[in-house]
């Protein structure tokens, strides 16, 4: 029987951070798809047997089903003793970044990708722009820390790159970042995880669910 089971759709970078922990680490899992777009994790079942906080992912093991991309992360490399921290100054290195993830990069880069490309009309143009903005800030943030670093905590990769790069690997249509042109330390480092045995992307690695569909309302592409 399949040890880990991952509640999850093909287009929720979060869940991409714990799928790739997962297919890197040589564990057995499998995704199990949620039908996000119809309203599933806002099912007062679903929330009351699976999550809380009516979120994706959500990690089935052992009878347990734990929550929020982050923690899983932390859990998963604690007990597989892979892509963890290897020191104490490691260890708040790995809480800095993923607290920096979860707060301004990943919240604002996927934020700007449903307004991108998945609403059924296209945002004001004010709200594109404020939330292009802060992305763009925090890509910068991690721009810079690259260009002196191979992986984010130096010769090799941990869990604070899967979490940073997530929702990166999703087309350009989807995301209005063209990352090989204007942040091109990030778009090496991308490929340097991509060359790990075990990566996929993300509609590959998760060909389950409903996710939201792409309708691309906004085309504006960030170049610059």
């Amino acid at each position: 029987m399949t040890r880990y089971r991952l509640h999850c759709v093909g287009a929720s970078g979060n869940s991409f951070k714990v799928a790739l922990f997962l297919n890197c680490a040589g564990l057995d899992w499998e995704p199990l798809g949620v039908d996000f777009a119809g309203g599933e994790t806002r099912d007062p079942i679903w929330r009351a047997t699976t999550n809380e906080m009516g979120e994706i992912p959500v990690l089935e093991v052992d009878g347990r089903r734990l929550s929020q991309s982050g923690a899983i992360l932390e859990w998963l490399a604690e007990t597989h003793g892979k892509f963890g921290p290897s020191s104490a100054a490691e260890r708040f290195e790995t809480a800095r970044w993923l607290l920096f993830d979860n707060h301004r990069f990943t919240g604002n880069f996927a934020a700007h990708r449903v307004l991108q490309s998945m609403m059924p009309n296209p945002p004001h143009p004010d709200v594109l722009a404020y939330v292009r903005a802060r992305t763009q800030s925090a890509l910068s943030i991690v721009e810079k820390h690259l260009g002196n670093h191979s992986f984010m905590l130096g010769g090799r990769p941990t869990i604070v790159d899967f979490s940073l790069a997530g929702y990166l690997y999703y087309p350009t249509e989807e995301t209005g970042f063209d990352l090989r042109t204007a942040f091109p330390a990030i778009d090496a480092w991308c490929g340097r995880i991509a060359a790990l045995p075990g990566w996929k992307p993300p509609y590959e690695m998760m060909p389950v669910g409903h996710s939201l569909p792409v309708v691309c309302s906004a085309t504006a592409v960030l170049h610059v």
